[in-house]
């Protein structure tokens, strides 16, 4: 014996609504997997496969640590430039900076400084050239695009012209070799220690303070920012000031590392930064991003050069790689969150079928 139509119709609408509560399961399921961070993390698996397919040595723990020195300075700079690229601007001078305040450095000490005081000379300069770059952008309200594009130049230059085509060297034992220091009695390099201490501040800083939502805040509507009482000014030329504080000192660890100091350190090194925090998430257009994004991220471009380095790719090549790396990673951010716009239109379809079913 049929059981009566109302039941039925009760029995197609349960059904009905556990189909729609799979598809919506499912489909919350594939958004989670689009997250931009476990891309990532897929990706670097990826480069650690082909680079251990080119070289047996790639997974030696020591091999692997001591690897990540030869970045962890491209590393430093991307930390500021995620949280000004979130803030709506960029900063392309980084790479100059970092090579003028080297250079500062190692004029001071040929002229016979104490090379700790050489170090906080070259950190003033580089604080200096960023506020430069703060100020001329508020101020002058010049976008930032422009006012970095030309002191990409300044600063370059100036560097080129203090040491010329020289360079200088023998610095003291104390201040050289810092990727030959290790923590205690493991494999663990100094320069990565002072990028885990220096992410795990920027995260606190825009992940877990008024400040940081002023830059995420800024980046979304600095107008409305702006209204609201928000020191939009303020917030960005400490954002730029602290972006030349931080090329500074990854300047410093550069030299240190190469034990050397010339004009044209650090070239390209802006772009790398830029890279790393674009393909981590940050929108290029400002309002969104996360340093554990950036990480991630340094860490595929870092070990994706180290293996094209391994497989005896040119430098030209590899910087080639890093560009179209930094197409993709302002292209393909946009395209995931169209695709998780799309299952939430097609979610809320749903949702609003199963809600019209039982009058049908």
């Amino acid at each position: 014996m049929s059981a009566p139509p109302s039941e039925q119709a009760g029995g197609a609408v349960s059904q009905a609504g556990t189909d729609a509560a799979g598809v919506t399961r499912g489909r919350a399921f594939l958004a989670k997997l689009a997250r931009w961070e476990l891309l990532l993390v897929v990706l670097l698996i990826g480069v650690l496969v082909y680079n251990a397919r080119l070289s047996p040595y790639f997974w030696d723990s020591q091999n692997i640590l001591d690897d990540t020195s030869n970045f962890m300075e491209i590393g430093l700079l991307a930390l500021p430039m995620t949280l000004i690229i979130i803030a709506g601007h960029i900063d392309l001078s980084v790479g100059s900076t970092a090579a003028l305040a080297s250079v500062i450095f190692a004029d001071r000490f040929q002229a016979g400084w104490n090379v700790w005081l050489c170090c906080l000379a070259a950190l003033a300069v580089g604080a200096l050239a960023g506020l430069i770059n703060g100020l001329v952008t508020t101020r002058v309200k010049i976008p930032s695009l422009v006012v970095t594009l030309g002191t990409f130049a300044l600063y370059r230059g100036l560097a080129n012209g203090i040491l010329g085509n020289t360079e200088v060297s023998g610095f003291p034992d104390s201040f050289v070799g810092i990727d030959l220091r290790y923590l205690g009695n493991t494999h663990i390099p100094a320069p990565l220690i002072i990028f885990a201490v220096a992410a795990i501040l920027t995260i606190l800083l825009l992940h877990g303070t008024v400040f940081g939502r002023y830059v995420f805040a800024i980046g979304n509507n600095e107008q409305a920012c702006r209204f609201s009482g928000v020191a939009v000014d303020r917030v960005v030329v400490i954002l730029f000031t602290l972006s030349g504080l931080v090329a500074a000192f990854a300047g410093l660890i550069l030299t240190s590392r190469l034990q050397t100091s010339r004009g044209d350190l650090a070239t390209n090194f802006e772009l790398q930064a830029i890279t790393a925090a674009v393909l981590g998430g940050a929108n290029i257009f400002g309002g969104s991003g996360t340093i554990y994004g950036a990480v991630l991220a340094l860490f595929v471009i870092g070990l994706l050069q180290n293996g094209l380095t391994l497989a005896n790719i040119s430098g030209d090549i590899q910087t080639i790689a890093v560009g179209v790396l930094l197409i993709l990673s302002i292209l393909l951010p946009g395209l995931a969150r169209r695709g998780r716009a799309a299952f939430g239109r097609r979610r809320g379809g749903d949702a609003s079928r199963a809600k019209r079913s039982p009058a049908t």
